[in-house]
């Protein structure tokens, strides 16, 4: 019997995927979500087979309830972000005692214990202040392709404050300054301090223990790593993949499941 594994992390943005053989890693990506979630998992899964599937995100029950019946990708299961997250971080990072996954949709925080196992965790998931699509919903006010937004706000010559964190009133507030001829660079600039300064908020109130993971796709952008290290006093280790860091944990935690259940059967 076949011990591949794949785990598939459906979030708001993007979909992961990370297949899992005996060697290790044989196949990842990451594909944009798209309005139609079902027909880009299906897209994503051509070609893949494999005694297990872990799903993880947003989209995981939705993806338990499409292809969770007997077929052939075998039993398919699911887990919580932070499981996966930790999960995969201490895979990359065995001494990763943190980790902070800023998504589309919402920013964990997750502290780990010396051995891996999550004891707290803290997650903005109520509105997309703090989240990536605060950074899209700004860059796209501001005319900047998203993936350059970061290196864009690094060429700001002062920095300036933005106050407001909900989108509407922020978009407000940087169109108010490019009224008063400040540089759309430094309100970008201000709009990333904004953000790094709610998610410092966060990790202070878990507690930050080094060394800690940036996961998720904002662990791209330059300026909010950088504003991180400065306010934290620590530089974040950044997976070369950070988005797939949810998907590589729920394989991970299937391996675990498999290598349980073949130790029973051994008895």
């Amino acid at each position: 019997m076949s011990s591949r594994v794949y785990g598939i992390d459906i979030g708001s943005r993007s979909i992961g995927l990370v297949v899992l053989g005996e060697e290790g890693v044989e196949h990842s990506l990451s594909v944009p979500t798209t309005y139609d979630v079902l027909k880009q998992c299906r897209a994503v899964l051509e070609g893949v087979s494999g005694c297990l599937a872990v799903a993880t995100g947003y989209g995981r029950k939705l993806f338990l309830k499409e292809f969770g019946v007997p077929g052939r990708f075998g039993r398919v299961l699911d887990i919580t972000e932070i499981q996966a997250h930790a999960l995969g971080a201490r895979a990359l990072y065995p001494t990763a005692r943190t980790v902070l996954d800023i998504g589309g949709q919402d920013t964990k925080v997750i502290a780990m214990t010396p051995g891996g196992k999550v004891v707290r965790f803290e997650m903005n998931d109520r509105c997309a202040a703090g989240t990536g699509k605060f950074l899209e919903f700004m860059a796209t006010a501001l005319q900047t392709p998203l993936d350059r937004f970061g290196g864009f706000a690094l060429g700001a010559d002062k920095r300036i404050a933005i106050s407001s964190m909900c989108t509407v009133f922020a978009e407000t507030e940087a169109t108010t300054l490019m009224a008063l001829g400040e540089r759309a660079e430094n309100i970008a600039m201000g709009l990333h301090l904004a953000i790094a300064g709610r998610v410092q908020s966060m990790i202070g109130r878990i507690g930050c223990e080094p060394p800690l993971v940036f996961s998720g796709g904002v662990a791209r952008n330059p300026c909010i790593v950088r504003l991180l290290e400065e306010g934290l006093g620590m530089a974040p280790l950044i997976p070369r993949d950070p988005d797939l860091v949810g998907a590589l944990g729920a394989a991970l935690h299937g391996k675990a499941l498999l290598s349980k259940q073949s130790s029973l059967e051994a008895v």
